[in-house]
């Protein structure tokens, strides 16, 4: 039977970045040399080295070797866990995500970093390599002999007597022994003696995919001990193993010594490998984003009760049916059961569709699991000292909100570390610890996840803020805002110049950006400061983008979608409290505030503009700190909408989020309110 490796490659390189990942959680935190924390970064190394073997991916294999080798020498104290040390392997870890993307994308990893990363992992293990392989190998026996130095690098023996026996299972774990027989002919001339005493005698009891067959090999050239033993690092555990210098034998023996084997042992087949794929990635190339995701047993669980709640509840219906069409004059008396079968079925749906989308809910640890490197990298540059805190790492957000995340955290924790935070000599100066603090929250509001960033440092000069965005022209000479407004003026792109990044504490550099990504996934995003105190960046986000509460409106004879939690309220007007300025848009006085009153119809062009009825119905609705009171003819029920997205299906249509099917068939548009708010202020003529 030939066994298939590509199918594994996928898990394999999944599993490896997050092996990766652990190993740089796990060195940013070793304190001293921590034993345990050692052993698990050592074992994240060791899985990926033996994945990349046997999968064909040499040049990983090899180049984690160096480094499983330096983490054996610090875990045995032969080396320090110094700070140096443990930046190299920081650095290490990133070469081997390169070399990993490269392999899942079909490209090429950077070579010369490659060779760079590898040097320095050399220069750090001198001459003083570790001898032999870690003490937890198990079944695993070395041979030395007078010829055999130490370190492994023979003068002496012309080869090595392998005798390698593996365990029963061996072959279900996806090993195969002759790639590791192809692996070693590549290092001299290989011959290979087959032990059969081991096969079951009866046929019955003969399974091909358990191993019964053990085998004696001697190479001759000039490979070192090392060499030979790396071959058989994945199977360390799955096997009996002995390796002995060919000098140290007198005369060639064609039965390997007796080995302890496992019970219960069975015979196997060794087929034939094949080929690792071209392009090193499964399935072709793919996008930097994993398309599989890790799911809670739980909520599969859950997904299958659900579906056996509608499999009795469509029966129900169908005893119904079928007693209806036995006799029509029992309807009154089905009535009553239809009605409870239709609230079931109402009850079920709602509940299925809850655990479906509970399986695309993620933690947001996977994105800020990131931070600590690079908060650590930042702050050893600039000198600083600085403590993250993460808190909510548990909190779960949809896998498509977390995904388009990742990019503007990552630009405003830069900038809390870089442009926030002050040196240690400046925060004791002001009476702070030296230390500074970041911390980065994340949790549950109503709807939405809310996304905490904040920072002890110098916060932000409201004043210096307004002069600049003054000289920019963002604010008239005359023109007065309070303090939130002005700090929201940061997220203006005429405030993004690099003349501005020392004045403004580098919020201004991109952050048009970051609200624009944020905005494109539904949410905001706002800004507190405080001279001398710190900075605080909230940001809101809906907990999917696939299906949202909503609040369906009348405009004419169309019917329109607003996302519920952006309405603040609905009133009629009064006549007293609506003030019209030539040229502008009518606004509504509300509890001392003037709203702008946006009419849909005319916006969206359905009707021409018309003068306000004295008794209009309004919808006050809220995004981004902005208010908008939309006219409209009448307002429907409440539902869940499936939101769909335009673009994909036809264009960007200006002043909509989507639009969803309604129970009727019918198409309405979900409402942006921000969008609506930007169309209306540079529309003025078509919104009265």
């Amino acid at each position: 039977m030939s066994i298939d490796m590509a199918q594994f490659i996928d898990a394999f390189l999944e599993e490896s970045f997050e092996g990766l990942e652990r190993m740089e959680t796990e060195l940013l935190a070793l304190d001293g040399g921590d034993p345990e924390t050692l052993n698990t970064i050592f074992r994240c190394a060791h899985s990926i080295k033996g994945g990349a073997g046997t999968f064909g991916f040499g040049a990983i294999s090899g180049f984690t070797h160096g480094v499983e080798t330096l983490l054996d020498r610090m875990r045995n104290g032969e080396q320090e866990a110094a700070p140096e040390t443990v930046n190299l392997l920081l650095r290490a870890v990133d070469t081997l995500r390169a070399q990993l993307h490269a392999a899942r994308d079909g490209g090429e990893a950077d070579a010369a970093e490659v060779a760079e990363v590898r040097t320095l992992i050399e220069a750090h293990l001198g001459d003083a390599a570790p001898t032999g392989r870690p003490a937890d190998n198990h079944g695993v026996a070395d041979s030395g002999g007078a010829d055999a130095p130490a370190d492994g690098n023979r003068t002496g023996p012309r080869g090595w007597r392998i005798h390698f026996q593996p365990y029963a299972d061996l072959m279900r774990t996806g090993n195969d022994p002759l790639r590791m027989f192809e692996v070693l002919e590549e290092l001299g001339t290989l011959s290979v003696h087959c032990e059969t005493d081991r096969l079951p005698d009866n046929a019955d009891a003969f399974d091909p995919e358990d191993c019964h067959l053990a085998w004696t090999l001697e190479l001759e050239g000039d490979a070192t001990r090392d060499q030979v033993q790396e071959v058989f690092e994945w199977v360390e555990d799955e096997s009996d193993l002995l390796i002995e210098p060919l000098d140290a034998v007198s005369e060639p023996t064609t039965e390997a010594p007796p080995l302890t084997p496992e019970p219960a042992e069975m015979g196997a087949t060794t087929p034939r490998p094949p080929e690792a794929p071209a392009a090193r990635g499964g399935s072709g190339n793919r996008g930097a984003e994993s398309s599989s995701m890790r799911v809670n047993a739980g909520k599969i669980d859950a997904l299958i009760d659900m579906v056996g709640e509608l499999v009795i509840t469509q029966s129900m219906l169908t005893d119904i049916s079928d007693q209806l069409e036995e006799d029509p004059s029992k309807i009154e008396a089905q009535i009553e059961r239809l009605r409870t079968g239709l609230g079931e079925l109402e009850r079920n749906t709602r509940e299925l569709q809850e655990s479906v989308m509970s399986i695309r809910m993620v933690p947001i640890a996977q994105v800020f699991n990131r931070f600590p490197r690079l908060v650590h990298d930042i702050s050893g540059q600039l000198g600083k000292q600085i403590e993250l805190t993460l808190k909510g790492e548990y909190t779960e957000v949809d896998k498509t909100v977390m995904e388009h995340l990742g990019d503007p955290l990552v630009h405003l924790v830069r900038n809390a570390v870089d442009h926030g935070i002050e040196m240690p000599d400046e925060r004791a100066a002001a009476g702070k610890p030296e230390t500074g603090q970041v911390t980065l929250e994340a949790f549950h509001r109503g709807g939405n996840v809310v996304i905490e960033i904040r920072d002890d440092g110098k916060g932000m000069d409201a004043d210096r803020i307004l002069a600049k965005a003054r000289d920019a022209g963002l604010v008239g000479p005359n023109q007065h805002l309070d303090r939130h407004e002005i700090l929201q003026l940061v997220f203006e792109p005429g405030l993004s110049t690099a003349d501005q990044v020392s004045d403004l504490s580098g919020r201004g550099v991109g952050m048009d950006v970051v609200k624009k990504n944020i905005r494109g996934l539904g949410g905001n995003v706002e800004l507190e400061s405080e001279p001398g105190k710190g900075s605080r960046l909230t940001i809101r986000l809906p907990l999917t983008l696939s299906i949202m509460d909503g609040q369906l409106l009348k405009i004419g004879d169309e019917t329109f979608v607003i996302p519920l939690i952006a309405i603040v309220e609905s009133l009629q007007t009064l006549p007293e409290s609506v003030k019209q300025a030539f040229g502008k848009l009518p606004l509504y006085r509300l509890r001392d505030e003037y709203i702008p009153i946006v009419d849909l119809a005319a916006l969206f062009g359905r009707t021409e503009p018309s003068p306000l009825p004295e008794r209009a119905l309004l919808v006050v609705a809220e995004a981004d700190d902005q208010r908008v009171a939309l006219r409209v003819d009448d307002l429907l029920g409440q539902q869940q909408v499936v939101i769909k997205t335009l673009e994909t299906n036809f264009r960007k249509v200006p002043g909509t989020a989507g639009a969803t099917i309604l129970g009727d068939g019918q198409v309405a548009l979900i409402l942006d309110i921000a969008g609506i708010a930007r169309m209306a202020s540079g529309r003025d003529t078509r919104a009265a």
